[in-house]
């Protein structure tokens, strides 16, 4: 459910007002990153999640049949707590299961389980034994698999490469203009050579195989950052093209 315009605990002093963004944000809630549909607060440049300014306050997942995950402000106890989908830092609002002990960043709870634009359809596992065309390891987090079984991607890889990106653009363009920032800043890192070193094939299949890659991740992407639409993916993908 979506509205225009709605208040929030986390942000008591103004009100927060949908808007669309095609530049990156950090989410204020989840202390994640975010891109696409967001609140926002234009007089203290404060930012949430589509599913953090509007959580459900108990969630079931396929992934934990036997839990129940609870909508918290902050994560429980003083020890520190990772995500069980992307094994990142939990910092702010999260989904906890107080019976098991797991935990998952709202944007990590709500992705779906099937991606699908018509041409590419990935599908989120647990676990798989194919081995991730970020990193070239089995396991570690939750991934998104092509149904042909070829692509393969981590969602903790995804996040790493969403990361480094942009504090390395963040570090070498302090003296360019605001505009230009903005939309730099929208690049994201290409997985061309990562794959070509994957894919001991001839230059063809190698090509191909990047082609495929690059429209999986760019869903992967949209997903991790919640706004898992084709649109989003289609601006995302013409700055891939540009890398």
């Amino acid at each position: 459910m979506k509205y225009n315009e709605i208040s929030h605990f986390s942000h008591p002093q103004h009100k927060l007002k949908f808007e669309y963004s095609e530049i990156p944000f950090n989410c204020d809630g989840c202390k994640e990153v975010g891109i696409g549909s967001r609140y926002k607060c234009a007089t203290c440049d404060f930012d949430l999640h589509m599913h953090c300014a509007i959580p459900t306050p108990s969630i079931f997942h396929p992934f934990y049949t036997k839990c129940s995950f609870q909508f918290l402000s902050r994560p429980p106890g003083d020890s520190p707590r990772f995500c069980n989908a992307c094994e990142k830092d939990i910092t702010g609002f999260v989904y906890h299961c107080k019976s098991c002990g797991f935990d998952l960043h709202p944007c990590c709870a709500k992705l779906p389980m099937v991606l699908d634009d018509g041409e590419v359809k990935l599908y989120l596992y647990r676990k798989v034994s194919s081995s991730c065309h970020r990193c070239g390891r089995q396991g570690r987090s939750w991934s998104y698999r092509s149904k042909c079984k070829e692509y393969n991607l981590h969602v903790a890889c995804v996040k790493e490469m969403l990361v480094e990106t942009w504090h390395e653009f963040l570090g070498s363009h302090g003296n360019k203009s605001n505009s230009n920032r903005k939309l730099e800043m929208t690049r994201i890192p290409s997985l061309k050579n990562t794959l070509q070193n994957h894919h001991r094939r001839s230059k063809g299949k190698v090509k191909k195989c990047c082609e495929m890659a690059g429209l999986a991740v760019q869903f992967v992407i949209s997903a991790v950052l919640g706004d898992p639409t084709t649109l989003i993916a289609g601006v995302i993908g013409n700055f891939m093209s540009r890398a």
